[in-house]
């Protein structure tokens, strides 16, 4: 039978709940563990969180935020497999803002799991039975208005998410934290869930810092359809790909960002290529760039 022990900060925590656990979850938990140790690029930080991850933390999105909140000195990054949900595509003055609502909700919950329900009629705390619901409410509409207020992929997805989980790591020594969001489309979080994320924690947390963030480029629209509404047909993947092509990525590279194989990128090249009525990537950027310009 495996027996560790979990730590997270400099509490240990309850022996109960893992006493509770059948020997199934324990290994488990023990597979994920190793297999969040073993991370060292996005691709392998996507699988992991794509994994067996799962079964306990079951969500579509993650936004990881790191910096220095007082000063509003942040960087962020998104993980998902969903199409179009990236760092690079999202809007940093309509996110940011998201992002601290809930990094102060964090701290005025005492920097505990925090889950919350979202609904067209608000959302309901699953984590602070005894907290006012008149002072949540604020905090959530503020959240449910400005994920409106995005227009990126990452916005549009976040209209489809119904449940959220937040927790975060204060960094005693770097004087800054950082706060792990998952969004999840299933109706609500449990305990075990919030259980879930107390133990995963420091390993998401040291996962995350053995990858070096993407870059921030300028964020340009992509194939942003002209004024008579006529576009190429280009799917969300399509595009995405696209995107990563005018920034001059090979195939190779745009497979690791994309966590998909290189022979993938080029079959969805082929058929772009075909969509757009052109030969090679030249021409399909320089196509792309006249419909944008003259959009």
């Amino acid at each position: 039978m495996v027996t560790f022990s979990f730590f997270l900060d400099d509490a240990i925590l309850p022996m109960g709940f893992f006493s509770s656990l059948s020997a199934d979850h324990l290994q488990r938990y023990f597979r994920i563990i190793q297999e969040g140790i073993a991370v060292r690029h996005h691709c392998d930080l996507l699988k992991w969180l794509q994994g067996e991850v799962q079964h306990y933390l079951p969500h579509e999105i993650m936004v990881a935020v790191w910096g220095d909140f007082g000063a509003e000195s942040t960087y962020y990054d998104i993980v998902s497999a969903l199409p179009g949900v990236r760092t690079a595509y999202s809007e940093p003055a309509a996110l940011s803002p998201l992002l601290r609502e809930l990094y102060n909700r964090w701290v005025e919950l005492g920097r505990m799991p925090v889950a919350t329900r979202m609904s067209e009629l608000g959302m309901s705390d699953l984590g602070m039975s005894d907290l006012d619901m008149s002072e949540l409410c604020m905090g959530e509409s503020c959240m449910l208005r400005t994920g409106r207020g995005l227009q990126c992929s990452f916005g549009k997805a976040l209209q489809g998410m119904h449940s959220s989980l937040l927790h975060g790591i204060s960094d005693k020594r770097g004087q800054h934290d950082c706060l792990y969001v998952i969004f999840s489309s299933q109706e609500g979080f449990n305990n075990s869930t919030l259980n879930a994320m107390e133990v995963l924690l420091p390993y998401l947390d040291n996962a995350l810092r053995r990858v070096a963030p993407l870059p921030h480029p300028c964020r340009t629209p992509l194939l942003s359809a002209p004024a008579g509404g006529e576009d190429f047909g280009l799917s969300e993947r399509e595009t995405e790909i696209m995107g990563w092509v005018r920034k001059g990525k090979t195939n190779a590279e745009i497979g690791s960002i994309l966590c998909i194989s290189s022979y993938t990128v080029k079959n969805h090249l082929h058929q772009i290529f075909r969509k757009l009525d052109v030969y090679n990537r030249m021409q399909a950027v320089s196509k792309i760039e006249r419909r944008a310009s003259h959009g």
